[in-house]
């Protein structure tokens, strides 16, 4: 008897168990970022790449001006893909593109940049990613585009052809 109740006790715990992991999975779990932002940029201070020289944002950042913020690392593929992107984009001349070298190795950043060729009108280190996260990044590579000290668009992924053509539209 005691059998059957235990028996019968585990069968409706294990169904209910299975219930609920058999909904979970019939929830949709895909995440959209949020790419229209209209936030302020943080102000940081940080290390120009490749020098012990800091700069702070305040002196980065100027008014009625654009800029694309890049978060990129030689170690990630897709950064590679997005490049030509922005050395088109470099040639902008209502544009400036600063880079934020994430979590990367210098000398393999700088054949990078050798290999392909610089966009960046400045670079920044972010060796340990916090300065990343403060501009509310999530990887690489992530693009802001900033107007007025503000950051109007977030492209979280790189940048392709569409993406390349809203750009071009809204700097105009």
């Amino acid at each position: 008897m005691k059998n059957k109740i235990l028996a019968s006790f585990l069968t409706v715990i294990f169904l209910i168990i299975f219930l609920l992991f058999y909904k979970g999975l019939q929830k949709p779990n895909i995440y959209i970022p949020i790419t229209d932002v209209e936030k302020d940029i943080p102000s940081f201070t940080a290390q120009i790449f490749d020098s012990n020289n800091q700069i702070d944002s305040d002196d980065i950042f100027e008014n009625d001006k654009f800029y694309l913020i890049n978060i990129w690392a030689s170690w990630c593929l897709p950064c590679k893909d997005e490049h030509p992107f922005l050395m088109s984009l470099s040639k902008k001349k209502n544009l400036e593109i600063i880079g934020l070298n994430y979590k990367d190795n210098i000398k393999q950043a700088k054949k990078f940049l050798k290999k392909l060729n610089n966009p960046y009108v400045i670079i920044l280190s972010d060796k340990d990613g916090t300065k990343a996260i403060e501009l509310g990044a999530y990887g690489v590579p992530e693009t802001f585009l900033v107007y007025n000290k503000k950051m109007i668009k977030k492209i979280t992924g790189p940048i392709n052809d569409k993406i390349f053509l809203e750009i071009e539209k809204i700097i105009k």
